[in-house]
């Protein structure tokens, strides 16, 4: 296959690593319901999916996690308290700049939140360095939804095996593949970076 044109990144576990555990202590010390009972609701809930896919504002998600967990703080604690809980996974973020340096345009591709865009946004520099973004909340849709890969196709402006593609989660890496894309699925950043340089990428 040809080298890819365009290389597309997840964010959650690929660029950031994460742990809605950190956001669970957190919120639990202000409310009412335990730790676990916090990161369950929030992470294993229809919550974060309505809220992921722009389907409720941080307001209205922030009054559904302060009703049933008790949390006492303010809208901007809890965003505090829910969003920095991201740290950078330093090798793959290498890869992400040596792409950049040779001129590979790159671009992330996320199911995520305004919340966590925002503080990613500002705590990370590198979140600022890619050519465009597609986001879940932005679009009404989440991957592996076809939709989603419509937008990315049509933002990269870029088709089939043009894209490369890096997502931890292999069936959204398999999504892509459908579409022709070339993808890597990522479990190390040893890993990728390997599949990278197979693909003819210049890391």
């Amino acid at each position: 296959m040809p080298r890819p044109k365009a290389v597309v990144f997840d964010l959650g576990k690929v660029l950031v690593d994460f742990d809605y555990s950190i956001a669970g202590r957190r919120i639990a010390a202000r409310g009412k319901t335990s730790a676990a009972e916090v990161q369950k609701f929030i992470d294993h809930s229809p919550l974060l999916f309505r809220f992921e896919t722009g389907q409720m504002s941080r307001k209205q998600f922030f009054a559904e996690v302060q009703s049933t967990t008790g949390f006492d703080g303010t809208l901007d604690e809890f965003t505090g308290f829910f969003a920095d809980i991201f740290s950078p996974i330093q090798p793959m973020l290498k890869l992400h700049a040596a792409l950049r340096q040779r001129g590979i345009p790159t671009y992330v591709f996320s199911n995520t939140n305004e919340l966590a865009v925002g503080h990613i946004r500002k705590s990370f520099p590198f979140f600022s360095q890619f050519n465009g973004y597609v986001c879940s909340y932005e679009h009404g849709v989440m991957k592996p939804d076809a939709k989603l890969y419509e937008v990315v196709e049509r933002v990269t402006r870029r088709e089939g095996e043009q894209i490369a593609y890096l997502d931890d989660r292999l069936e959204n890496a398999q999504a892509g593949a459908a579409r022709g894309w070339q993808i890597i699925h990522h479990q190390t950043p040893e890993n990728s970076i390997a599949a990278a340089r197979r693909l003819g990428l210049p890391v």
